[in-house]
């Protein structure tokens, strides 16, 4: 047996060679060598035509390459790759490969024989779902019902009735695509007739009328990890709807909307409120209880605190869902001026003031008061 080829050589390209550089030096000796094209040398260009297909597996899959580069074919049989040509490269270049007389000859029945519908995954879902702002501090087991397609029972999903069977589609022979011929391309389109099924149903199922789906309600257990905030989402594998041809399940995807809390600002996990202390517990100090996530915080006010000043609480914000522990409650003082004072308080106020007096001048730029007017004020 002959010492295969090496891949480069087989696609002309060198080793340095991008995606799609690759990729079109396959279409050319796709072409090239299509067995449609060398009908007088049909078993060799055949072979040619092979071995152009499985280079390109190899070289167009990032892990085979790499294996491929390092230890040549032999890498390649030991990492447990089979060495063939993948179904994806069908797939890819449909308008090169289509039906060709031949086929299952040339890569030993790999493409998937005459008649055979392929397999669909099923659609993906959406469900909405509002959690309060608690619920979405402390995380949530609940259960939700999915409205989604799924098989008719009576017929199996075959949309028949029952004792009436399908046949296979005279338009497309049962492959659910029809071909045409353009010079040396074969197109392939969705046979308009069966729309792709490959099946024609003689007498449709009274249950579903035809389609060999119902819709149906079902009950999931879901699980939402404490954190969350809107616009995350959860994926639940498999619960989308099922897929066609014994095709995988789409998947669930629940986006969730976190509703605003009255009290609390949220950035990311940290939390933010403003609390209004009075003057005279800015001035001596004190201390005051603010409500947290998990009930009251009790909040020291040092002794002169001004407007503005933020207070930190650390570890008393929310969660992270991805594990990353929790943030921190900045508290936000406002000191509250009264508006209306009765006599006595307006006369206490005048003979405090007189053992404060302050020189109402502009502050300078380096002062410590007028930095906090420009953090204020922006």
């Amino acid at each position: 047996m002959s010492e295969k080829r090496d891949c480069y050589d087989i696609l002309g390209v060198p080793r340095t060679a991008g995606p799609d550089e690759v990729k079109s030096a396959y279409r050319k000796a796709a072409l090239k060598w299509h067995p449609d094209r060398n009908p007088q040398a049909k078993s060799e260009a055949g072979e040619k035509f092979r071995e152009a297909s499985e280079a390109y597996s190899i070289l167009s899959d990032v892990q085979k390459r790499a294996t491929y580069d390092r230890f040549g074919y032999a890498g390649l049989s030991r990492g447990g790759f089979d060495g063939g040509v993948n179904q994806t490269i069908f797939d890819e270049f449909q308008d090169i490969f289509g039906d060709f007389f031949g086929f299952e000859d040339v890569f030993g029945g790999r493409g998937g024989g005459r008649g055979r519908s392929r397999s669909q995954r099923g659609a993906d879902l959406r469900y909405d779902m509002k959690l309060s702002f608690e619920e979405a501090a402390a995380g949530v087991n609940t259960k939700i019902r999915i409205p989604r397609q799924e098989f008719c029972e009576v017929c199996n999903g075959t949309g028949a009735k029952a004792g009436t069977g399908i046949t296979a589609c005279a338009t497309c022979g049962g492959k659910g695509q029809v071909h045409y011929q353009q010079g040396f391309f074969t197109i392939s389109r969705t046979c308009p007739e069966c729309r792709g099924a490959g099946q024609i149903v003689r007498e449709s199922c009274p249950d579903c009328k035809g389609k060999g789906r119902l819709e149906r309600s079902r009950t999931i257990d879901l699980r939402i990890p404490p954190g969350v905030d809107s616009n995350t989402r959860l994926r639940i594998p498999g619960e989308g709807e099922p897929g066609g041809n014994s095709g995988p399940a789409g998947d669930l995807y629940v986006v969730l909307d976190v509703k605003p809390h009255p009290y609390f600002e949220r950035r990311d996990a940290d939390l933010y409120c403003t609390v209004p202390v009075s003057i005279v517990q800015a001035a001596l100090g004190t201390e005051i209880v603010v409500p947290g996530l998990n009930g009251d915080e009790h909040v020291k006010i040092p002794e002169g605190t001004q407007t503005g000043e933020i207070i930190r609480l650390k570890g008393k914000g929310m969660p992270d869902p991805h594990g990353g522990g929790k943030g921190d409650l900045y508290v936000n003082i406002h000191v509250e001026i009264p508006i209306k004072l009765t006599r006595e308080q307006r006369r206490l106020f005048e003979q405090l003031g007189t053992t404060l007096p302050v020189e109402n001048r502009p502050a300078h730029r380096d002062s410590s008061l007028f930095e906090k007017v420009k953090d204020i004020f922006g």
